[in-house]
């Protein structure tokens, strides 16, 4: 039998290390959250090669003296933890495991100087053994150093990614750092180039729209919601405004960045009639609820929480991201496209060979024509009825009463301040033209009507009417994993709203009794078997209301005007009240623009004007 024996302390601090520094990125984290708990202002990051070479974090926080500093590399010693409180922790680091793990497989470089002291103190540790320990010159605050990370580590360096790689990883823990705390400046070099800098103090959506992308200024909600002892702030972009990766969902809980799926289970469900299933959201949100009612103690990297009451965090959010977005009503993502623009501003070239068809006659040419051209059906009357018939309707226009010209006229003006201004005409028998005080605006007609039926279908209950059960026959029997059925009897209630009623049938089989009316003919197994999937996946069945919800899009689409038909002016201006009088008008059931406008300034430029 092989005996038992301690671990000796640098392969302690090597195994830990496994579990904080899996890459560059991490070790950058874990050294930018303590320049933040330490009270700093401005943070300045270094890198080289993307870290693999080079990580340095210089802030101007409260700073450590010499016996602090030595103490911080021991192995579980923090100032974040005043007691033994860890479910109440506030601060982004706690484990003190960070710099020992750090300082096991690179060299390590410390500098500190408090505020109050008149120099400073510097430690380098290399690989796990002390190399320097002396007096150092810098300002007040911190300056720490990580080189040749994994360099006696040759298992675990070959397992890190390119430098390229490794400086977006870098970028990315930075970004979301600076977001949670508009507070901090943040400055950040690669390589000698500066790549980001944001000014302390900042609003929070500006800080957001500066680090996520320009375009959320615009095509994005600011979101404010607080339901008993929670509070939800950020912004959340346009359901036009989105991307094809879930890449650009910054989530944030009690300032401390978090990839949560009951998060991300939320978003999607906001979001679920709004978006195609293959896009997704761009938004950054910030949860701020009580200590308690949170665990961010379940992982080494503290990337992931666990709530106290996860169905109440779930509908808050998704509440709270609905309202917003209806809050926008039909306001839609309108991004500039050059593409686009350049293709109005084609001009005309001289056609090098004679066209074979004769350009089209004048007015003047047709009337001329009647007397220059022989013919046996020649009567010089035609023109002379012709300019009669015109004399005519001239006399029967200006004959009419001034006062009912200027009500016209006021109408029209008082139209054209609507936000989706008045029906000019339709082109193609798809697209409604109209025209706004500020542009000229273009609707797709059957984009916007399928988007103001299935608003019309939830409004009238058609909902709750999907979500009646069809019994079956004969209860099904499918066979699951152990593990999948209880999250499916954990669910039971909730999956019986939808209409799918379900029973425990033995350790690892569910029985279905009935499903959701409109999903009858679906496969039942597979069914059970997608819903058991994304409880795993997402923490919550959001893929039967989805399904649902297509369902009903589907219902809104076959409702809906098709593109094709004729619309007289009275409808093209009825459909575009409703747009503006509908929540989530602006774009269709596929997170598609439903209406696109071109500003004057635009069409000024199309014609060379500015």
């Amino acid at each position: 039998m092989p005996t038992i024996r301690r671990l000796p302390e640098h392969l302690v601090n090597r195994i830990a290390a496994g579990e904080v520094v899996e890459r560059p990125a991490s070790a950058l984290k874990e050294l930018v959250e303590n320049a933040i708990d330490a009270g700093s202002t401005e943070i300045t990051v270094r890198l080289a090669s993307g870290g693999l070479d080079m990580i340095e974090v210089t802030d101007d926080g409260c700073g450590m003296r010499p016996e602090e500093i030595a103490l911080a590399l021991e192995r579980h010693a923090t100032s974040k933890l005043p007691d033994e409180a860890i479910e109440l922790v506030a601060t982004l680091g706690f484990r003190g495991e960070a710099l020992p793990s750090i300082g096991s497989v690179a060299r390590l470089t410390i500098e500190s100087r408090p505020h109050d002291a008149t120099e400073g103190w510097k430690r380098v540790v290399d690989h796990g053994a002390v190399a320097q320990d002396a007096p150092a010159a810098l300002p007040p605050g911190t300056r720490i150093r990580v080189e040749d990370l994994f360099g006696k580590v040759p298992a675990r360096r070959k397992f890190l990614r390119t430098p390229r790689s490794e400086y977006a990883a870098c970028l990315d823990v930075v970004r979301r750092l600076a977001m949670a705390r508009p507070d901090v400046g943040f400055t950040m070099e690669h390589d000698g180039r500066r790549v980001l800098s944001v000014q302390p103090r900042e609003e929070l959506a500006a800080r957001v729209a500066r680090l996520v992308a320009r375009e959320l200024a615009e095509d994005g909600v600011i979101i404010e919601a607080e339901r008993e002892t929670a509070r939800l702030t950020g912004v959340a972009g346009l359901p036009t405004y989105n991307r094809g990766v879930a890449d650009h969902q910054y989530l944030f809980v009690n300032g401390r960045p978090v990839r949560d799926k009951l998060l991300v289970g939320a978003v999607r469900g906001a979001y679920s009639d709004m978006l195609a299933r293959d896009r997704h959201a761009v938004l950054a949100l910030f949860l701020d609820i009580p200590p308690e009612e949170v665990d961010v103690n379940v992982h080494p990297a503290k990337t992931e929480v666990r709530f106290r009451d996860p169905a109440f965090v779930r509908g808050f959010l998704v509440g709270a991201l609905r309202h917003a977005l209806e809050g926008a009503g039909q306001k839609s993502a309108q991004p500039p496209q050059s593409s686009a623009m350049n293709m109005w501003q084609v001009e005309p070239v001289a056609p090098s060979v004679t066209p074979s068809i004769a350009p089209a006659p004048s007015i003047g040419s047709l009337f001329a024509r009647e007397y220059s051209t022989p013919s046996t059906n020649y009567r010089p009357s035609r023109v002379s009825e012709a300019g009669e018939a015109w004399r005519s309707y001239e006399a029967d226009v200006m004959a009419q009463p001034a006062a009912r010209a200027e009500v016209a006229e006021q109408a029209d003006a008082e139209a054209l301040r609507y936000p989706l201004g008045v029906a000019r005409g339709q082109v193609a028998g798809t697209y409604i033209v109209a025209e706004a005080e500020d542009g000229l605006v273009i609707v797709d007609q059957h984009a916007a009507h399928e988007r103001l039926v299935l608003e019309r279908l939830k409004a009238a209950g058609a909902e709750e009417a999907m979500n009646r059960s069809q019994a079956l026959l004969l209860p099904e029997v499918v066979e699951l994993e152990e593990v999948a059925c209880d999250a499916l009897e954990d669910k039971l209630a909730d999956l019986a709203r939808h209409g799918l009623v379900l029973e425990r049938f033995g350790p690892a089989a569910m029985l279905v009794r009935a499903v959701p009316s409109v999903l009858s003919k679906s496969d039942v197994a597979a069914l059970v078997q997608d819903v058991a999937d994304d409880l795993a996946r997402n923490g919550d069945a959001l893929l039967l209301g989805e399904k649902l919800d297509l369902v009903l899009a589907t219902m809104a689409c076959h409702g809906s005007v098709r593109a094709g038909r004729a619309l007289s002016v009275a409808e093209m201006n009825a459909l575009l009240r409703e747009m503006e009088r509908t929540p989530r008008s602006g774009q269709c059931n596929h997170g598609r623009p439903t209406w696109v406008k071109l500003a004057h300034q635009d069409i000024e430029k199309l014609f060379g004007r500015k």
